[in-house]
This record gives structure tokens, sequence and C-alpha cells, in this order.
């Protein structure tokens, strides 16, 4: 089968498409044929090894522990391994595994779910890890409820363009920060207002906010905490700033240590990869709050072009990786 493969860690020269043994699932995994793989920003990460923290958390130190790149998928179970009772050959899933830049990939059964109705296979490999990210920042971290006011900083992003839906599906007011060109993408997902951060400073302005979700940005604390309410809340998606050791996580690991000292409250966030989680991305889905925000499809040849692309941060949503 045909894969997008790495043996070194560096930039997108270091992707190349080769032929390698089809995987067979091991015991709770199933094998998809997968129809659609998805961008996010861990996959640029994992690619150039930076933070180098990243290899000290078992990612691997001189070269990548997982050769084959992606890791968001949607395709159909062609094969199950022991002890799986869930999915069966046929199902038309969509969830998390290591490797989706492939012909076939292997996953957890806990790692995936149906496809939602009304949905394409391509469609939904956009869901899992951006959108399992906006579920949670919001809803478990951030506690997003009816009336808030909610700030999406990279409203335009594969995590922000489901932030903005989701908190309007949870009741807010939703304000949107994103580049001139992306302006009318994120109204059309809901937003009630814009900013363009070209043209305007948010954190100048009167306007203050319940909850602040920053996607993945380098302003400092100091300055997002002026346009916070007096108890509001921060919520740390990760940062593309910093050094080559800690890279945005040094703000991240700043905002837990000054915590306990301020008024408003800031919150560094992890996602978890749940099945429960996907299921209710499902259920956004048929219930029509959710859609999401294709920039683009390419095949596997077009990744390292596409990755690149994303880093660059000239996309809008996601773009889908087409075996």
């Amino acid at each position: 089968m045909k894969a997008i493969v790495q043996d070194r860690y560096g930039s997108s020269d270091v992707l190349e498409l080769r032929d390698i043994e089809k995987p067979k699932p091991g015991r709770g995994e199933v094998l998809i044929a997968v129809r659609a793989a998805a961008l996010d920003a861990g996959v640029w990460h994992l690619m150039s090894g930076q933070p180098h923290l990243l290899r000290l958390m078992g990612y691997g130190l001189r070269a990548p522990n997982v050769r084959v790149r992606g890791r968001e998928v949607a395709g159909r179970v062609e094969a199950v391994g022991d002890g799986v009772t869930g999915l069966r050959p046929g199902d038309e899933v969509f969830g998390i595994c290591e490797g989706s830049f492939a012909e076939y990939a292997t996953a957890s059964q806990d790692k995936l779910a149906l496809k939602p109705a009304g949905l394409s296979l391509e469609q939904a490999a956009a869901l899992s890890i951006s959108g399992l990210t906006a579920l949670q920042a919001l809803r478990d971290t951030g506690r997003v409820g009816p009336g808030q006011r909610v700030l999406v900083i990279g409203a335009a992003g594969g995590v922000g363009t489901f932030a903005v839906q989701l908190a309007k599906a949870y009741g807010a007011h939703v304000t949107g920060v994103c580049s001139t060109a992306k302006t009318e993408l994120v109204r059309s997902l809901g937003a009630d207002e814009t900013i363009d951060y070209t043209r305007k400073d948010f954190t100048e302005g009167d306007a203050s906010y319940d909850l602040i979700l920053d996607t993945g940005g380098n302003r400092s604390l100091s300055r997002l905490r002026r346009a916070l309410t007096p108890r509001g809340t921060l919520v740390i998606i990760g940062g593309e700033n910093g050094g080559r050791w800690l890279g945005g996580m040094g703000r991240v690991l700043w905002a837990a240590l000054l915590n306990p000292f301020v008024r408003h409250s800031l919150k560094p966030f992890m996602a978890s990869e749940l099945k429960a989680d996907l299921d209710v991305l499902k259920q956004h889905v048929e219930d029509g709050t959710l859609t999401p925000a294709i920039h683009r499809t390419c095949p596997l040849a077009g990744a390292a072009e596409a990755i690149d692309q994303l880093h660059r941060g000239e996309v809008r949503g996601k773009i889908l990786i087409l075996p």
C-alpha cells in the first residue's frame, strides 16, 4: 500500500510517498480502508520533532517512533481484530489512529465512532482531533454557558471553526478573531461578531469576555487578561511561539504557575481522545449544529505541501488528504 513515511525529524522534505506493508489489526483494533485523512497542527510538530519536549514525552528521541504521518481518519472497516465487539467489516467510521496518511490504517475501536448521517466520509475525517479539542475546551475546561461572551482566537482554523459553532450551540455570544481574508468564513459559521486582527487589537478595546479560547496564538498572558471580565476564563490550546525546547508550552506552563495568584482562571488544555465525545460530535452534526469547514483536498503526494501551507497559517478550516 502507499503511505506518507518519514525516517527522521525535519521540515516537510523528510516526508516520502512509499509502498509499505499493509498493517494488520491487533487485539481491540480494526483495519480501515482510508477514504480520507485530515491535517491538524500536531502533524507539523510530530514531523519536525518540535518542540523538543515532545521527543522526551515518548515520541522518539532521534527519529519518530511512528513513521507514517497523520492521525485524523475516516473510512470503511475492512477487518477486525480479536476482542472487537462494537464494529464490523463494512462499517463507515471516523476517529483517531496512528498513520492515517495511507491507503490503510489500524485504529483502536475505542477511538472510532460511526460516521454521522448526512456527512460524507471525506467530511467526517475532519471531525475528530480538532472537533474533540473544541468540544472539551469549551464544555469541560471553559464551562461555556448561555449568554456568555466568548472570544475565539484563530476562529478560522481547524479547532476554531468547530469552536465557533459549538459555542453558539451552547448559547454563547461569539466573537471570532481572524485575518481579513477569513472573516466571511467565520461569520458563515455563526459568529455574532468578527475582529480582524490585522486592523484591530482586541486586547486594547473596551470589550471584555467571559471566556477566551486561544487556539495556538502567540499573545502574552498579560495582554489576553486585559480582554477578560474580572472573573473570566482563558483556555490556552497549545501555542506556536517560543523556542525549540518548549515552543508554545512555555506560555502554558506560565499560565499554570500564575493561576493561583490571579482573579482570572487561566487554564492550560490538552484534549482527551474519548469515544464518548466522538459520539457527541456525531450528534451535533446530525442535529445540524456542526459542519466541518473544508479548505481543500489533496492526494497523498501533496501531503508535504499541505502541511507547509497549514504551518504558514494559510488554511481556512481543514485540509483533507485523499489516498
